[in-house]
């Protein structure tokens, strides 16, 4: 992202779950690209280690990923959320659309499966760990319409039950512009060991005994969203760091750890935005039994854990 480009997004005002993002160079930057260093395990781990993610600009096969977008679309348009005035292929999203996730859009999409869980993701994950890999067999789908992004938050407290050796791989499956919304990585957080150590300890399906909501959230009924902050422009302000982000093409591939805070920006445009997001680990380490299996129990009333607080 150049200079010129932030600030004709200054100009737009930039914003992430409907809050005014500064886009100054001291606030907003670009993600930086680890493309280079594909073939180099060990400048993999350490650029992770430094930056908390590695940005794969055009690793995977473009064709592919734009061959996963048929199924889905075609499968919106059945459920009627896509616009009948275009085409499908614009992804043009249904006046009123509030759709954003959509795990069962995933399901029966080979080419999705084949992008995801075969071919240069595993090689990719394969050669970064180290040895044998094994991916959650639960896929997020989003088909996020017209409206505000995800707050920010760690996936830690989502998916933290098995091992913390674990990455989540965040793929546009199409072009993603600013406007249509993109993900962005809160510089540096991986690295605030206070933020580790308090929310980073937490877990969305765990739930007081003792506490007088202790019949909801065993129920479901009630649970926390696991959200880190409401306002992602305060929380830069209080963590320090940029946002960063860019305009992501079918075909990039971005990897982050647990503990880096990330967040995404809202959707400014009339289309829906595709992408999904999985994760994957060392099959020699424990895995969080909520996302594997044939049927994952994911946050659902079997997920839920009483303790005594």
């Amino acid at each position: 992202m150049s200079q010129q480009t932030i600030q004709e997004i200054g100009a737009q005002k930039l914003t992430s779950c409907g809050y005014v993002l500064d886009t100054s160079a001291a606030c907003l930057g670009s993600l930086r690209s680890s493309i280079d260093l594909v073939d180099d395990a060990q400048a993999l781990r350490a650029r992770m280690g430094e930056d908390g993610y590695l940005f794969l600009s055009g690793y995977l096969d473009r064709d592919l990923v734009l061959e996963t977008r048929g199924p889905i679309l075609r499968q919106l348009a059945a459920d009627g959320e896509l616009d009948p005035a275009f085409p499908p292929e614009d992804a043009a999203a249904r006046p009123g659309s509030a759709i954003t996730f959509r795990a069962e859009l995933a399901i029966g999409n080979q080419p999705l499966k084949t992008l995801l869980y075969d071919g240069r993701m595993m090689e990719f994950y394969t050669r970064f760990l180290g040895g044998e890999v094994r991916h959650f067999d639960f896929t997020w789908m989003r088909a996020v319409a017209p409206g505000k992004g995800t707050s920010p938050h760690e996936d830690i407290v989502f998916m933290g039950l098995g091992t913390t050796n674990l990455y989540t791989s965040w793929t546009p499956l199409g072009d993603i512009s600013l406007d249509l919304g993109g993900l962005m990585i809160l510089e540096n957080s991986h690295t605030i060991e206070r933020i580790k150590n308090s929310y980073g300890r937490k877990d969305v399906d765990s739930y007081c005994l003792n506490h007088g909501d202790a019949v909801p959230r065993a129920a479901g009924e009630k649970a926390w969203n696991g959200r880190l902050a409401r306002n992602p422009a305060t929380l830069r302000k209080r963590l320090g760091g940029r946002w960063l982000t860019t305009d992501y093409r079918a075909g990039d591939l971005l990897v982050f750890g647990m503990y880096t805070v990330h967040a995404s920006l809202d959707n400014h445009s009339s289309r829906l935005r595709l992408s999904s997001d999985t994760r994957y680990q060392l099959a020699s380490e424990p895995a969080d039994e909520r996302w594997v299996g044939e049927d994952p129990i994911a946050h659902g009333r079997a997920a839920k854990r009483g303790r005594i607080c």
